[in-house]
């Protein structure tokens, strides 16, 4: 399934969204426009790398940021990035627009965390903002499920435009990661070269905590016509 866009529109501009879209994309290109093994020098350096993470360095630990804003291809980048833009307007529109760049940045550390925990031994860098964006996906879940998303569906051979309730879209979502994330558990060496708990860690991550930074709502005032004013006053 392919997301083409949601049936919300936010009553604010998504301002943080769009920047870290624009710094995710601004360090794709530098980077592609390096040599071949510059490029694989720089993911080394500034990707996370399970394996090479110690308390003995602390510096090292800078790389759970530093690796949300690399992308190893074109086809990364998009998904990852067509991904932000459809969910994360609206639930920074929610949440605030300093609150969802302190979320957005917690979501992909966190992620990072739970896939360094689950496969401490992997040599392979992990780059990507999958796992901060599937703390979005999951702040969206909890926030908006009643929602619809424009869903690409191939259904025999053929591609289907159906909306799908956020929920459902996104509860298939996640269960698909775990599914891959526990096949992961048990393969030898890197699984696809997909940081699945990163993806299983952000989504869980953000459902959970959304609930503490979103403000909430404040319960709409009274309102009374002429006749209510005439019955009570």
């Amino acid at each position: 399934m392919f997301p083409v866009r949601d049936t919300l529109r936010p009553r604010s501009r998504p301002t943080v969204t769009w920047t870290l879209i624009a710094l995710s994309v601004a360090a794709f290109v530098a980077m592609s426009s390096l040599q071949a093994g510059l490029f694989e020098r720089l993911t080394l350096t500034y990707g996370l790398v399970p394996a090479r993470l110690s308390f003995a360095d602390p510096a090292g630990w800078l790389r759970l940021g530093t690796s949300i804003f690399l992308h190893g291809g074109w086809f990364h980048l998009i998904s990852n990035m067509w991904t932000l833009f459809i969910f994360g307007d609206n639930v920074e529109d929610r949440i605030g627009h300093g609150r969802f760049l302190a979320f957005y940045l917690a979501s992909g550390v966190v992620a990072g965390l739970a896939h360094v925990a689950l496969t401490p031994g992997s040599t392979l860098p992990t780059i990507g903002a999958s796992g901060a964006i599937a703390g979005v996906l999951g702040a969206y879940f909890v926030l908006f499920p009643s929602a619809r998303v424009l869903t690409v569906v191939p259904l025999i051979f053929l591609p289907w435009l159906i909306e799908i309730p956020a929920f459902i879209y996104l509860g298939v979502w996640i269960l698909s990661q775990l599914s891959s994330g526990l096949l992961s558990l048990g393969a030898a060496g890197d699984f696809g070269g997909i940081a699945w708990w990163a993806h299983i860690g952000g989504f869980v991550f953000g459902a959970l905590a959304v609930r503490l930074v979103a403000p909430r709502r404040r319960p709409a005032a009274a309102r009374f016509d002429l006749d209510d004013m005439l019955r009570y006053g």
